[in-house]
């Protein structure tokens, strides 16, 4: 009887190696463990009325955001330190002529308004989800994660993690450019 219990932690251990090689074969295999698969790739961005972070008398919506151009939706908080890493990179985009909307996630309001005085704002709109709603539709696992949407309001891409300028090159510059010519046609 006592026997069987002794292959118990062996059968654990090979268990816990299929999965770990598993994870490792994929990795090898190129999977960007930052990229998230997303449900709403493809579909509108949800709709919502949030309130700008500097002005809560000033509500925008989802049609706001676009304006008939492509715009990375950019997931923040002064909480994250991947976010202050990211955001100079943020500003250089926009200075570039990138459009980027900011959504200050489940933060305080004052910090973040001060946040983007003392590190420069490069958000075209700044919407404040303070409750995370918006963010809860949009699956956001944290912040910082950063979202194109093409001219017609759909999601095409979800990128996690910090936007840097190897993932812009990589990731999202190609496809920027590419929803960026279907509004000039």
């Amino acid at each position: 009887m006592k026997r069987p219990l002794l292959l118990i932690p062996f059968v654990l251990f090979l268990v816990i190696a299929a999965v770990l090689l598993w994870q490792l074969a994929r990795n090898a295999q190129g999977e960007d463990p930052h990229a998230l698969e997303s449900a709403l790739t493809g579909k509108p961005l949800p709709a919502f009325q949030l309130p700008a972070l500097d002005d809560p008398a000033r509500h925008y919506s989802a049609a706001d955001l676009t304006q008939g151009k492509p715009v990375l939706l950019n997931v923040w908080a002064t909480w994250c330190p991947t976010c202050r890493a990211e955001h100079q990179y943020l500003n250089s985009l926009a200075a570039q002529g990138v459009r980027v909307v900011g959504m200050n996630y489940k933060d305080d309001r004052q910090k973040a308004i001060d946040w983007l005085k003392a590190l420069g704002n490069p958000y075209v709109i700044s919407l404040f989800d303070g409750d995370g709603m918006l963010g809860l539709d949009l699956g956001v696992y944290g912040a910082p994660e950063t979202f194109l949407i093409d001219a017609k309001g759909i999601i095409r891409y979800r990128h996690a993690g910090d936007l840097n300028p190897r993932v812009w090159e990589q990731e999202l510059k190609p496809l920027w450019e590419r929803y960026s010519k279907e509004v000039q046609q």
